[in-house]
C-alpha cells in the first residue's frame, strides 16, 4: 500500500530545499542584496551619505556592496509618470554620482544627461498634453457650435473628460514613453559597467 505523505511532511521538505538555495547564495551576492536593501532607505529619505556608509563595509565586501547599490539605483531611475516617479529619479541620479565620487568623471556625465532627459520629458510631456487638450477642445466647439448655431464658451469645456481625448492621451503617453526608454535604457547600460 501507498504510504500517504502528511501536510507536515511535505512543508518540512520544502522548508529544507528553500534553505539549502538560500545557503548556495555566493558572499558576494549576498553583499550585493545588502547594499540594494540600504538603497531603498536612501531613497525614502532614511539613510544619507552613501559613500561613508560604503566605508563602514568591510573592505573585502566593499566593492559588492557598491555595485549592488548601483544597481538598485540605477534601478530607480525611471521614465517619471509623476512627480513622485521624478523625485525619486533625481534622488537616484543624485545617490548614483555620490557613490562615484569622482567629481567630473563619467558617471557625472551620464547622470546629468539621465537629469536632462528627465526634465525633457516631462516639458515633452506638458506641451504633448496641452496640444492634445488644445486640439479636442477645439474639435468640442466646432461640434457644439454646429448643433447650437452660436459659439460656446471655450472655458465650459473640459477635454479631458471626452473619451477621445482619453484614447489619444493614452497612445500618445505610450508614444512618448517608447521615444524615452531607449535613451534612458542606454544610459542606464552605460552606469552599470561602469559600476560592475
Amino acid at each position: 500500500m501507498a504510504e500517504i505523505r502528511s501536510t507536515l511532511d511535505m512543508v518540512m521538505e520544502r522548508a529544507a530545499r528553500m534553505a539549502a538555495r538560500a545557503e548556495d547564495i555566493p558572499a558576494e551576492q549576498e553583499t550585493e542584496q545588502k547594499g540594494m536593501r540600504l538603497i531603498a532607505d536612501f531613497l525614502s529619505g532614511k539613510q544619507s551619505g552613501l559613500k561613508e556608509l560604503l566605508d563602514q563595509e568591510d573592505p573585502a565586501e566593499q566593492m559588492a556592496f557598491r555595485r549592488g547599490m548601483a544597481k538598485a539605483l540605477i534601478r530607480n531611475v525611471v521614465i517619471p509618470r509623476d512627480d513622485m516617479l521624478m523625485n525619486s529619479s533625481a534622488t537616484a541620479i543624485t545617490g548614483l554620482i555620490e557613490l562615484a565620487g569622482e567629481p567630473g568623471g563619467e558617471v557625472e556625465s551620464v547622470c546629468s544627461e539621465l537629469t536632462q532627459l528627465l526634465q525633457q520629458y516631462a516639458q515633452h510631456k506638458e506641451q504633448t498634453k496641452q496640444q492634445l487638450e488644445d486640439a479636442i477642445k477645439a474639435q468640442l466647439a466646432q461640434q457644439l457650435q454646429e448643433q447650437m448655431g452660436e459659439a460656446p464658451d471655450l472655458a465650459t469645456i473640459d477635454p479631458t473628460l471626452h473619451p477621445q481625448y482619453q484614447k489619444e492621451w493614452t497612445q500618445a503617453q505610450t508614444n512618448l514613453n517608447d521615444q524615452y526608454t531607449q535613451a534612458f535604457d542606454e544610459r542606464k547600460e552605460i552606469l552599470l559597467q561602469r559600476f560592475s
